[in-house]
């Protein structure tokens, strides 16, 4: 597969080409592999580079095998849950809220809000 990227730096358009080879079960459905292979790549694009960029995944200094393994277990999890929280905000706007909020970092962990007793 041939990918190009055109983009602009310093003013001026310049274009990336880029060869990447594949093994795959489709056969000769050459019209389903690029849907695929952008399917496979919007997985990447959309949670690891969140989880990368948000909690800043890759600077973590947790190295032992469980440790990071839990802790990025920890991590998904939490980012479903402010996902799925109504607010129309951004990831890192919603943990910036929670952070300042104990209401609103309940309503993330528990589902909704906290009844006053």
């Amino acid at each position: 597969m041939t990918r190009k990227r055109t983009f602009k730096k310093k003013g001026k358009e310049q274009v990336e080409q880029e060869v990447s080879y594949y093994i795959t079960s489709l056969g000769d459905n050459v019209k389903e592999a690029p849907r695929a292979i952008r399917n496979h790549w919007a997985i990447e694009t959309s949670q690891h580079w969140l989880l990368d960029v948000t909690f800043r995944e890759d600077e973590s200094q947790i190295y032992t095998e469980d440790g990071a393994k839990n802790m990025a277990l920890f991590r998904r999890a939490l980012l479903n849950l402010i996902k799925a929280h109504p607010l129309k905000d951004s990831v890192a706007g919603k943990m910036m809220r929670a952070g300042w909020d104990s209401q609103f970092r309940a309503e993330i962990l528990f589902g909704q809000k906290p009844t006053k007793v």
